[in-house]
Parts: structure tokens; sequence; C-alpha cells
């Protein structure tokens, strides 16, 4: 009988509380559905999510012309969704700002779609989705493949990004220290997804993925084990302001956190004492303070 794949278990987060004004699906050229979550400050009693994107962009439009106009966007980290910010996300609108949560292609709500799976094209996604709602300019807040992402809207979508809090982000593969795991995991969803079946569950009850599940996690985890491959050189002409964060143990290598903050002109670098590379469930207070604190140097 084959074995199990390695079953990934996440830890309980809070996710977001605050308002939700909008939950989308962003159609893209290719058929991919991006599942976009805008929240706001503020409620009506029994208010349902708008799931219309032009009335969201009409929304938006109408949000007077503030500090509180620029959104602020959050981009979650590999297969997970943008609950994950949900402490942070409740926080920033309850101080009057909006923010907007994007699943990453293929990951939270969003779908697949053809087009090739790389960090370029989840960039070029939520530049899509930005400007199909009519967002001019956002604050863009990245976890780990979000935070490359974020890398990767401030260089090559600069016209959108107001400022980047980047956390745990990393420029070349081999910058993740011990990788074995990762390899284990591709090698064992590989496995399952062609020799495994619908319905398996551990000793306890916990739930197997299923064999299209397996062949997903396996694509997820491949694009960490070869890429990103980013010239520090090409991230100099990026001029919003940038916070480069990483945990003081994160698993990727402090000299990596410490080369993105120096090839950014405009970047300030910051370790969380104490903590892992899971920042913002580990530590959403430190998050939030540098979001604001980022806002000093617009």
């Amino acid at each position: 009988m084959v074995e199990f794949p390695p079953v990934y278990r996440p830890k309980p987060y809070s996710k977001p509380t605050a308002h939700l004004k909008s939950h989308l699906r962003v159609l893209l050229d290719d058929g991919a559905e991006i599942a976009t979550f805008v929240y706001t400050p503020h409620t009506s009693d029994g208010e349902k999510p708008c799931e219309d994107l032009a009335s969201t962009a009409a929304y938006l439009a109408s949000v007077p012309d503030d500090i509180f106009a620029t959104p602020i966007v959050f981009l979650h980290g590999n297969g997970e969704e943008h609950g994950i910010f949900g402490t942070i996300i409740d926080e920033v609108c309850s101080r009057g700002y909006i923010a907007i949560g994007i699943d990453s292609r293929d990951q939270g709500l969003s779908t697949r779609g053809t087009a090739t799976f790389t960090y370029e094209q989840m960039a070029e996604d939520a530049y899509v989705v930005l400007k199909q709602l009519g967002v001019s300019s956002a604050h863009i807040v990245g976890f780990s493949d979000g935070a490359i992402l974020g890398l990767l809207l401030a260089r090559d979508y600069p016209d959108v990004v107001a400022s980047l809090v980047s956390i745990g982000a990393n420029l070349e593969p081999d910058t993740l220290g011990d990788m074995t795991w990762l390899y284990e995991s591709i090698e064992g969803n590989k496995r399952w997804a062609v020799e495994g079946w619908e319905g398996a569950v551990l000793e306890d009850g916990y739930p197997v993925p299923s064999p299209a599940e397996a062949a997903r996690i396996a694509e997820h985890l491949e694009l960490m084990v070869d890429n990103p491959h980013i010239d520090p050189a090409s991230l100099e002409h990026i001029s919003v302001p940038v916070v480069v964060m990483a945990g003081e143990y994160d698993e990727i290598y402090p000299e990596e956190t410490r080369r993105i903050a120096e090839a950014i002109p405009t970047a300030r670098l910051l370790f969380i004492p104490g903590c892992p590379h899971n920042v913002p469930k580990v530590s959403p207070g430190a998050v939030v303070r540098r979001i604001f604190a980022n806002f000093a140097y617009l």
C-alpha cells in the first residue's frame, strides 16, 4: 500500500472579523478567478458582502481623497489564504483604513487557471485585480511568498505601490536553510497524486489530501524549491518606503534578509526578537506598528 504523504496541520489562527464589504471573484484572461476580499471600518446592519466588481470599484472611488483612501493590500504565504492576517486586518480597519485581502492563484478560494504558476504571474494577478478595482495606489503587506510578490509589484508595477512591508521574503531558493522537508513533501505528494485515493484519513481521523489536492500541493512546493530568482540590482529603483522584516529565528538566512534591505535604497531592516518565520501569526502587533510607522516616510 502506498504511504500517505506528509500531512500539514495548520495551527488555528484568528481570521478577520472586520466588516466584509465585498467578496469578489475577479476573472483573469486565462480563466483563473482570484478571490478578493474588501474589509472596511464601517458596517451597516444586515448588509451582505457585495459580489459585484463594478459596485465595489464605485465604492472604493467614493472614499474621500485623504490618507484613508489608499487601501492596505495583504498577500499571504505559500498554500495559505488572506485570513492569516486576520488580527492585522482588524486593527487597520479599526484605525479607519480599507483592507484588501487577495487569495493568490490556486490558493485559498482562488482557482488555478491555465497560466504558468510563477511568482511573476501571481504579482501580475494582484496588479490586475487592483486595476480592475480602480485602485490607483495601495500600501502592500506581503508575507513569505506574498512578500516576494510585494517586491515584484514594487519593482515591476511601481505605479500601484505606495509603500511596502515585506515579511520573510527571499531572492533565491537556496536561502531557505534546510529544505529536506520540502523535497520529502514534494516526493510524497507526487506519489500520492498518482497512487493515492479519495477519503483517506490518519489514525486520529484527520483527512489526508485527495490525489488532486496532493498534485496541487506538490506544484506549490516546487515553486519554492525552484524559485524565485531575483537579481538584487533589479530592486535598486524601488523608491517608495519599504520595511524588510523577518523573524529572529526565521528559516530564511538573516544574510538574505539583509541583502534585500541593502538592495533597496528606501528600505529599513527589522528582525522581530524571538519570532520564527511566521511573523504575522506570532507577532501581529509588530507588523501593525511597522505598517503605520512606514507611513511617516511617505
